[in-house]
């Protein structure tokens, strides 16, 4: 290994601020990814009212929705060798402030091209430096309570979601879908202004030895210590699986609901938000709870609730699809939430476990391009095939790339993780 890149203890971030701070610091966070997500949902639970409005086909609907995670999944790598290098209070601050202003102004746009543009280059480009440096931060504030303090912050994802699920809906039926972005958007532009004033800059580990030893790393010297790791690129495979359900999923949901069962948008928009994103929410604190209890002794144990949440969410993606009940309907989504969060609650620490804490952003950044770039296709594709298999067949086959998932993160247990662990 480059030695420039050699592991060497890292003075903790948690012993030099007060406790206090460092929950600040994650609430701070929350509500940003809290945004970061239902920003992103917005559009989806407006979407019926912008196909009327503007006549957009099915297909230039889904095209808009890929066009956030393609341009999320271009920039992330980038985002993760920047916050390997410079302050991450400001990355923070500057991404929230643009894809709350590119949120906002996504309330004029009246053309595809504009939609494109905004909502899909603008809003997902600045959502793309986001969670590197985010997830980074956190894991130096809270080197005591890892696993804890990001399942917490990884909480934000389900109530952004279901709450933008139910007041966008509301805001769209009732003011206008315009109204919905302003108001997101609105509230995005306050909170940026409010954490440059609260968060407090840092320097991290990379920049730190720099300084220190005056020696440059290279961009290819970062990629070629992740490239080595076949665990990372399981884990990365794993969750362009996992990414290219939930896409889809979170795009076409409230639609299925509204054209399946007849109900009205606000109350598509919740229900099929609502109970995936309550599993979720309990799913996550209870895989953080499972694999910090196990890891300990079993670093491994991370990867393996992962591979059997995505391994038991398969058969409820499936019944959610077919079933004729909107109960039956209901409660898949819920299991399906349940298991989700089992493997979410471990993204991020089931990678730090393979990788360096100097190159924790980059390899972070890199793993979510990948994911992004694949799962992107999942609402364009679905688009094209609604006319004619439907959203049933088409939501249903997703079943199959959960189960693709959990072999992969099996296939990095068994093969790979034991070379490729971080001492």
């Amino acid at each position: 290994m480059n030695k420039s890149l050699e592991i060497k203890p890292l003075s903790s971030a948690s012993a030099t601020f007060p406790s206090s701070y460092r929950w600040e610091l994650l609430a701070l966070l929350w509500f940003a990814f809290f945004l970061n997500q239902a920003d992103r949902q917005i559009f989806s639970v407006v979407l019926p009212l912008i196909r009327k409005d503007l006549g957009l086909t099915d297909a230039e609907l889904g095209l808009i929705a890929s066009a956030l995670v393609w341009t999320y999944g271009l920039l992330v790598p980038i985002a993760g060798f920047i916050g390997d290098r410079y302050s991450r209070r400001n990355i923070l601050g500057i991404s929230l402030l643009f894809w709350s202003l590119a949120t906002l102004s996504t309330g004029f746009c009246t053309t595809l091209i504009q939609f494109v543009l905004l909502r899909g280059i603008a809003t997902g480009g600045g959502e793309a430096f986001y969670a590197p440096s985010a997830n980074s931060l956190l894991s130096e504030h809270h080197s005591q309570n890892k696993s804890l303090a990001l399942s917490i912050h990884q909480t934000a994802v389900y109530f952004g979601i279901i709450l933008s699920g139910l007041i966008a809906g509301y805001v769209g039926e009732h003011y206008g879908w315009q109204r919905a972005f302003f108001l997101f958007g609105s509230f995005g532009v306050i909170l940026g202004i409010v954490f440059f004033v609260r968060v407090r800059k840092d320097t991290p580990a990379i920049a730190k030895e720099l300084l220190s030893d005056k020696q440059a790393v290279s961009v290819a010297q970062v990629a070629s210590i992740i490239v080595k790791k076949p665990t990372v690129w399981m884990l990365t495979l794993a969750f362009a699986c996992m990414v290219f359900v939930n896409v889809g999923y979170l795009t076409w949901m409230p639609s299925f609901l509204a054209e399946k069962f007849d109900q009205s948008l606000t109350e598509a928009g919740f229900t099929s938000l609502f109970y995936h994103h309550v599993g979720a929410f309990l799913g996550v604190l209870m895989g953080a709870k499972i694999a910090d209890s196990f890891a300990k002794t079993k670093p491994q144990s991370r990867l393996i609730v992962q591979a059997l949440g995505l391994l038991l969410g398969a058969p409820f993606i499936y019944l959610m699809s077919v079933s004729l009940s909107p109960s039956v309907t209901y409660v898949a989504l819920f299991f399906f939430g349940l298991f989700r969060g089992w493997y979410d609650s471990n993204i991020v620490a089931s990678l730090y476990e393979v990788v360096a804490p100097q190159i924790r952003s980059s390899a972070y950044g890199l793993m979510l391009a990948c994911a992004f770039l694949v799962g992107a296709t999942s609402p364009f594709l679905l688009g094209i095939l609604k006319p004619t298999l439907g959203l049933t067949t088409g939501l249903a086959s997703l079943a199959g790339f959960y189960v693709l998932g959990s072999g992969l993160i099996a296939t990095a247990v068994v093969c790979f993780f034991k070379h490729d662990k971080e001492t």
